[in-house]
């Protein structure tokens, strides 16, 4: 399984994203699965970033991946405390439409076939099968 050590620092996602989705595309991925797997990784390895290492590049957060027939499976963890993403508010509902919390998660679980945290909150399995839809449209 390919495996990716980077400091906590925004300009390290691009590096992350060319790899996997090159990785994908090689393996026949359409452009409707890498955009989904594009956005998951924005989100998740940003929120590893920014909410698990608190900016700190001396932090690191360590990408895993594998492509297994149709699926890919990403593991993304990070050195923070962890949280409950159950905790998390609605992003939906009016009360929160302006918050920036919990949009990311909602996303990931959107546009990605599995989603699974550990129980401690701070390592994110994420997985896309080929030929899986995004999600419906409005």
């Amino acid at each position: 399984m390919p495996k990716m050590l980077i400091p906590s620092k925004l300009t390290e996602l691009p590096k992350v994203q060319d790899t996997i989705v090159q990785a994908v595309q090689d393996k026949g991925f359409g452009k409707d699965e890498v955009f989904a797997i594009r956005l998951a990784l924005d989100e998740a390895v940003s929120n590893a970033i920014h909410h698990g290492n608190k900016n700190n590049p001396a932090k690191k957060v360590t990408i895993e991946y594998k492509i297994t027939g149709d699926t890919l499976t990403i593991s993304i963890s990070d050195e923070g405390s962890g949280f409950d993403p159950k905790s998390l508010p609605d992003p939906t509902s009016e009360e929160n439409l302006t918050t920036p919390h919990g949009r990311g998660v909602m996303l990931i679980e959107a546009y990605m076939t599995d989603v699974h945290y550990n129980a401690k909150g701070n390592h994110l399995t994420m997985s896309k099968q080929k030929g899986c839809k995004l999600p419906a449209k409005g």
